[in-house]
């Protein structure tokens, strides 16, 4: 959690060879430059290791914010609209011709990287700069959380924690909105859309998860018992022996409905995702996978707090009971129904330690949506609760059918803003009124940032003298 999207490349474009701006000359100029910047920006962070990607994804952010403006003014000037108190004039003059590789439509085929698409129209140019800006803010949210889950290293402190987890919060509420603002603006095409990743159903669903993931973390920015569990799992702790974790009854209620409210909007986004038509525009399964985790995770979270609820009122009975619903959410058997090895909890158990390694190599984790986290705490808590109420209170736990009809519905933390979006300053559209100092075609000749081929010098051959050795074959001389 968050969900690890990976960004999309795309091809070099000219802007003079299909816009011209007699008010500004020079506007697609510089937007063909800032956006040679984003293209060489995306290509060069594709090909990073998985633990140096984190720390290029501001440069990102700051490249895809530099070249926006400069793309809605020509948007803008197409319709004579303003840009500024500006009057801002362009003119088409041909039909573009932009690729792009999506990264969340289905691989045709399994094992290849998915084709690139044509784009004819400015309009889905902005779709896709938009939905990566949106992508980057969520990419931020996890490297943001990524320390929150490592047990290789000194447990954050109260501080650092509420901290990592506020500034996470600020990136998914941004990424809400650009995809949101994406799904209005959506509403009005009537073209269909060259992929899955730009549909108004995706930017619909992608707006939702956010939304759902900052609610979860308001959860988690109280909640004491993930990091309970990772400070005991965690080599390098001292604190052997700490206090109990405790949560007012009030706040155990309202975390419950708080994960109610995260679980209905995973669930809306799903529904969303799975109603795009087949083939070609079908999203790929490890979103819709994540999106089903996300809800049953956080259905499992309400069912948690419901059992601190009870148990803080010395219903033990009933906490039990609502441990049990959490595990049923999860799709999990309790422990004390296994008699002997279980082929499936071995299988858990092989989960849990691959999970760990990816969390310290950076590398996919939290793909589960939590899942494997929850499992966890859950069964802490149950064996907890089960001595103490094998040993005092001797309780009868509740049947979790009878629990899960008195859920009750879903409250909202947060509300979704407008996006804002960004507008060149008066003194830089009148800088663009000069003609351009040079041609706009300079990017022609370059290669595209998934085309690019390297000649590997030869096995034994002396430095430089890679030419001497090729032929006509495409083998590889080893």
């Amino acid at each position: 959690m968050p969900f690890p999207f990976v960004l999309p490349t795309t091809s070099s474009f000219s802007f003079s060879s299909s816009f011209t701006c007699e008010s500004h000359p020079s506007l697609a100029l510089n937007a063909s430059t800032h956006r040679g910047v984003v293209k060489d920006s995306l290509k060069k962070h594709k090909r990073l290791p998985p633990p140096s990607q984190g720390p290029n994804l501001p440069s990102i952010l700051s490249n895809v914010n530099t070249y926006l403006p400069y793309l809605l003014a020509i948007d803008a000037g197409l319709s004579n609209k303003t840009v500024s108190g500006e009057e801002v004039s362009v003119v088409l003059t041909s039909t573009p011709s932009i690729e792009w590789r999506p990264t969340l439509s289905d691989h045709a085929v399994p094992g290849k990287e998915i084709a690139r698409v044509k784009v004819q129209s400015l309009e889905y140019e902005l779709f896709f700069i938009l939905s990566t800006l949106g992508y980057t803010h969520t990419l931020l949210a996890r490297s943001s959380l990524h320390p929150l889950y490592v047990t290789s290293g000194a447990p954050l402190g109260t501080q650092e924690r509420t901290t990592a987890i506020t500034t996470a919060t600020k990136h998914l509420l941004d990424a809400a909105s650009v995809h949101d603002y994406i799904a209005r603006r959506a509403e009005g095409l009537t073209t269909a859309p060259p992929c899955a990743d730009i549909t108004q159903s995706t930017a619909r669903a992608m707006s939702l998860l956010a939304l759902a993931e900052a609610t979860l973390l308001a959860v988690l920015k109280d909640d004491p018992y993930p990091a309970v569990v990772a400070q005991d799992r965690n080599d390098n702790d001292r604190e052997w022996m700490y206090k109990a974790a405790e949560i007012p009854k009030v706040r155990a209620h309202l975390f419950a409905r708080l994960c109610l409210a995260a679980a209905d909007h995973a669930a809306q986004a799903s529904s969303l995702c799975q109603s795009i038509g087949r083939g070609g525009s079908k999203l790929n399964e490890g979103l819709l996978r994540y999106l089903e985790d996300f809800r049953k995770t956080s259905r499992a979270k309400a069912c948690r707090f419901f059992g601190i609820d009870a148990e803080l009122s010395r219903q033990t009975g009933n906490a039990l009971g609502w441990l049990r619903c959490g595990l049923q959410e999860l799709g999990i058997e309790p422990k004390e129904t296994k008699k002997g090895l279980s082929l499936g909890r071995l299988k858990k158990d092989w989960s849990e330690r691959r999970e760990d390694k990816k969390v310290e190599r950076g590398t996919n984790w939290g793909a589960d949506a939590g899942k494997l986290e929850e499992t966890r705490v859950i069964e802490m808590l149950d064996a907890k609760w089960t001595k103490i109420n094998d040993t005092m209170l001797t309780q009868v736990i509740t049947p979790p059918g009878t629990l899960l009809a008195t859920l009750p519905s879903g409250r909202d933390m947060h509300t979704i803003k407008p996006y804002q979006l960004p507008e060149l300053g008066r003194e830089s559209l009148e800088a663009m009124r000069a003609p351009p100092d040079r041609s706009d075609d300079f990017e022609d000749g370059q290669l595209s940032s998934d085309d690019e081929t390297v000649v590997a010098t030869p096995v034994g051959a002396f430095p430089g003298t890679q030419d001497e050795y090729r032929s006509a074959s495409a083998r590889s001389y080893y």
